[in-house]
């Protein structure tokens, strides 16, 4: 059974971490640089940001009888095809899911222009996301 909680506990860490990297979408690249706990933070964010994603998604497929994704490239696609989030908005995010794999197993090969990078240009595929669980947990509770 869905666990709207659950599922609400995780956009909640999302949008935490949401705002708290946008903080660094007002500094310049030299800026960030300047400060080494910009990097640590940013990452932190990021990668929690990107495991609360697949957790929601995840749990929604599963619980919601839609399937068992094998890897979080799968999380996404499934949760387009099942209409949760629109097809064209699973295609631009599916590199997510790779690039959590890059946090997590080769974090030594991300740096601080990467982080930067994605902080300053793909919050709002974040807050895309958020919207469209949200929509779907308002459409479920009218089920």
């Amino acid at each position: 059974m869905l666990d709207k909680q659950r599922v609400l506990g995780r956009v909640d860490k999302i949008r935490r971490s949401i705002n708290r990297l946008a903080d660094f979408q007002q500094m310049s690249f030299e800026e960030f640089r300047e400060n080494a706990d910009n990097y640590a933070i940013a990452e932190h964010h990021l990668r929690r940001a990107l495991e609360n994603l697949f957790d929601i998604g995840r749990h929604l497929l599963v619980k919601g009888g839609l399937g068992h994704p094998d890897n979080y490239r799968e999380v996404i696609d499934m949760l387009g095809k099942a209409g949760i989030i629109p097809m064209n908005f699973a295609s631009r995010i599916r590199g997510m899911a790779g690039y959590r794999n890059r946090l997590i197993h080769e974090y030594e090969r991300v740096d601080e222009e990467e982080i930067y990078n994605i902080v300053t240009t793909k919050l709002k595929d974040f807050s895309e996301f958020v919207e469209y669980i949200l929509d779907y947990i308002v459409k479920k509770r009218k089920d």
